[in-house]
């Protein structure tokens, strides 16, 4: 697929882009040249091939799923201005 300048021109209107006139023709090369290779990849049969989520075979690293820290919840409860059964009480914002 061929961009032409005013295509350059709209999508660079579009993207709110400043762009100088003289890149102009540059730019509809470049963005020509990509078009073409993504219809190219489009082309390719890609049956079999499994999906990837990364191109790189990488791990995430997870830690223990232990309890780091001790439960305070009465400790924050007793300076809290209200709260009943274990929750803190809010005043209304919304009627």
């Amino acid at each position: 697929m061929s961009l032409t300048a005013n295509d350059v021109k709209k999508i660079a209107h579009l993207a709110r882009l400043g762009i100088d006139q003289q890149q102009i023709e540059h730019y509809a090369q470049d963005l020509s040249n990509l078009l073409d290779l993504m219809t190219q990849m489009g082309q390719r049969d890609t049956q079999g091939v499994a999906p990837m989520a990364h191109p790189l075979d990488q791990v995430q690293r997870l830690r223990p799923d232990v309890v780091s820290e001790t439960d305070q919840r009465q400790n924050f409860q007793t300076i809290a201005p209200q709260t009943e059964a274990g929750l803190y009480l809010v005043p209304k914002v919304i009627e």
